[in-house]
């Protein structure tokens, strides 16, 4: 969910100054970018040159910054021009790299909320992200949208004793505040865990609704009515800087390597690459490589015995596996989420601040390691067929998560440039938060105040959630 810069010298100065993050050239194709090669708007330009002058211009377009667009064009009074920049191809950024799934949290990140923001915040958190995934389905299903949507049971399955009891001790935690569970079901049965899961050791299962998708379809979609409305996408146009124009007092010139546009509203939906162009962000959100796999399953998880759940499972060595089996689609299965070896893919990244921006890097074994031996070792039957070609794990790709210093997407104006405006860091969940905090910056960009978004306060751009970051920013915790 954002843009995705190439390298590019920057020198412009964000709010209180700061340093930028290079960033470098190259990328890697994620599954959804293979499928789609042959798409007219992957390098689309609607006018030769970019205009001087725009009403808004939306610095990113993945599904924050195409949304943001489609909840400008298609309300009452819309502005009489709108651009895109996207400073590759379109959703090449996070959108377009993740693993496909919008899985709202529905009681685990409890504790972890309740501890930065308070119970009664972290409460909001979670039935928001519940808003947030009905309105991805509602709006599939009501516009008719091909991206392979798949609703069914979500599991979260703890694979250790351990883990089991924390799990339910947060699960507890949430519903004796007053958290809605009642759509959840949860055994504590290893027995019935292993059955229902098809892992063995499994501990515990949690179930609840959620949801696959091709995301980049689904952008793509939204994309083609904004570009119906009027809409100028400017794709392969990286933006160096934002700076106050010079000749047009109360104006930014949004300065790239093809020209400047001049314009009273900047939108940065540009997640990860934020301080690249507002460097004093980097001391808020973070750029950290991540990296997905494709794998095909063997016979044994084909046809009537293919995977019919998406799942998170807590692994006894640590981290999180996120799966999606494309159930609906395919039946590839995707693996996503922060598995037991990522701290190595983060030791290595930390070597050089280049590579955090970095999403050329493919099969980092060791993350791929991991995910043979989840498949191999605990999904029951995975390895009773003999090896093939065409089965297995096929490849990896890497796409860039925005780490937020407190964990939490920044949604509102940017301090002290009136007229800029930022929907950013998503820390790893922006599926589960992107449908209601782009139209909520919409709203505010409209005028509105900011109990009118109906979003979390925590969500808030303000100085003051700024101060309390400070200036030795936490950006380890846990991404999902």
């Amino acid at each position: 969910m954002g843009s995705s810069p190439s390298t590019v010298e920057v020198t412009s100065t964000g709010i209180g100054g700061g340093k930028a993050f290079p960033r470098p050239k190259g990328m890697s194709l994620s599954y959804w970018l293979q499928g789609v090669r042959a798409s007219p708007l992957l390098d689309h330009r609607t006018t030769e040159g970019l205009p001087q002058a725009a009403d808004i211009v939306i610095i990113g377009s993945g599904m924050s910054g195409t949304l943001t667009a489609y909840e400008l064009l298609t309300r009452p009074n819309p502005p009489k021009s709108i651009v895109i920049l996207e400073a590759r191809e379109l959703c090449s950024g996070a959108t377009g790299r993740n693993a496909g799934h919008c899985k709202p949290d529905q009681y685990r990140g409890f504790a972890k909320y309740e501890k930065i923001v308070g119970a009664e915040q972290a409460k909001k958190l979670l039935e928001h992200e519940f808003e947030t995934w009905s309105r991805v389905v509602d709006f599939v299903k009501k516009e008719k949208v091909d991206c392979d949507l798949w609703v069914g049971d979500t599991l979260d399955v703890a694979m250790s004793p351990e883990l089991a009891a924390k799990t339910a001790a947060v699960f507890d935690a949430y519903k004796a505040y007053g958290g809605k569970v009642d759509h959840i079901t949860y055994t504590s049965d290893p027995a019935e865990a292993e059955k229902i899961s098809r892992l063995k050791g499994a501990q515990a299962v949690w179930s609840w609704k959620a949801s696959t998708l091709y995301p980049w379809k689904l952008v793509a979609h939204i994309m083609k009515i904004c570009l119906a409305q009027g809409l100028n996408l400017q794709t392969w146009t990286p933006v160096t800087s934002v700076t106050a124009s010079p000749n047009t007092p109360g104006r930014w010139d949004v300065n790239t390597e093809r020209g400047t546009i001049t314009t009273p509203t900047v939108v940065f939906a540009t997640n990860a690459y934020t301080s690249a162009i507002l460097p004093a962000f980097a001391k808020f959100i973070q750029p950290t490589a991540h990296m997905c796999n494709k794998v095909v399953p063997p016979r044994t998880f084909a046809g009537g015995r293919a995977l019919q759940n998406s799942y998170g499972v807590l692994a006894a060595s640590g981290g999180l596996y996120s799966i999606n089996p494309r159930c609906s689609a395919d039946g590839v299965v995707l693996f996503g989420g922060s598995n037991p070896n990522q701290g190595q893919l983060k030791a290595y990244l930390d070597e050089d601040p280049m590579r955090l921006f970095d999403d050329s890097l493919g099969n980092f074994q060791p993350v791929t390691d991991a995910v043979n031996d989840l498949t191999s070792n605990a999904f029951e039957g995975w390895g009773e067929d003999p090896p093939a070609p065409g089965l297995g794990p096929e490849y990896s790709w890497s796409g860039i998560i925005g780490l937020s210093a407190d964990s939490l997407p920044f949604i509102g104006t940017v301090p002290d440039r009136p007229g800029q405006w930022i929907c950013a860091g998503f820390h790893g969940h922006g599926m589960a938060h992107i449908f209601t905090c782009a139209p909520g910056l919409v709203t505010l960009i409209e005028g509105g105040t900011w109990a009118e978004t109906g979003l979390p306060e925590c969500l808030e751009l303000t100085p003051e959630r700024l101060a309390n970051i400070g200036d030795e920013p936490n950006f380890n915790k846990p991404v999902i």
